[in-house]
């Protein structure tokens, strides 16, 4: 997809601040960014450490705010809601993928992923069923009654996976997803990240590592909180992946 041309953007970020003020000194994370962001991208954000990727994805994400410019989520400026309107936009609109999986340590898995749709007024028996229909989705159907500390390392992300998809959101946010997983576990959750976005689903992935980046359509590289490249990668491929799903053991 180039750049948004071909459908509505779900995403525009209209010449954004994020401003900080630290004693006398005045820090712009985000320093005036401008980018689109169609239905069904597979977006890299990267940079260094303060390049402000952090900042942007907070604020796409509805976790912060821009101190300066404007922010259209499908269309509704993000700007104009209230606390509890935006956090019915993080609720309906995104699902989080964190590098610390962010699981509740007392919940089985299924009752992890069935956690967003308590806030929807949804009875239990259909929380249940779409919960049970999510983790299926990842390969885990066998592993819905285990707790996180009983589950390996891929295994828990692929749990933070299908809670971040259970309320067909229409944007998928992944922060460093494979931060904490080795490299067998993150080739695996990369192959299934990858079938998430040839289903449909608009992907947003923050990463500092270049093989991890190259599974992206688009990379916007950040620096000093200004968008310092914006390009399609034609490096990505996909055929080095082994299998959909991968194997859920490890």
């Amino acid at each position: 997809m180039q750049m948004g041309e071909h459908s509505p953007p779900v995403i525009q970020l209209q010449d954004v601040f994020r401003t900080y003020t630290m004693g006398d000194q005045v820090l712009n994370a985000l320093d005036g960014v401008d980018i689109e962001i169609a239905r069904n991208e597979y977006i890299a954000i990267v940079g260094a450490s303060g390049s402000g990727k952090s900042t942007m994805m907070n604020i796409i994400g509805c976790l912060d705010r821009a101190t300066q410019g404007d922010y259209l989520l499908n269309g509704t400026n993000v700007g104009d809601m209230n606390e509890v309107e935006l956090a019915q936009a993080r609720n309906r609109e995104i699902g989080f993928v964190f590098q610390s999986f962010n699981l509740l340590s007392r919940a089985s898995a299924l009752k992890n992923v069935m956690q967003p749709l308590v806030y929807r007024s949804i009875p239990r028996p259909e929380r249940k069923r779409i919960a049970t229909e999510a983790l299926e989705r990842v390969g885990l159907g066998d592993r819905m009654h285990h707790l996180p500390n009983q589950l390996s390392g891929g295994q828990r992300q692929r749990v933070a996976i299908a809670r971040a998809l259970v309320g067909h959101p229409a944007i998928l946010l992944a922060d460093e997803p494979t931060g904490n997983l080795d490299s067998k576990t993150s080739r695996e959750i990369m192959a299934l990240i990858d079938q998430l976005h040839e289903e449909g689903q608009t992907i947003i992935m923050v990463t500092h590592e270049p093989d991890i980046a190259e599974h992206c359509e688009r990379v916007i590289s950040l620096e000093d909180g200004r968008v310092n490249s914006d390009s399609l990668n034609n490096g990505s491929d996909s055929t080095l992946l082994s299998g959909p799903l991968g194997d859920v053991k490890h």
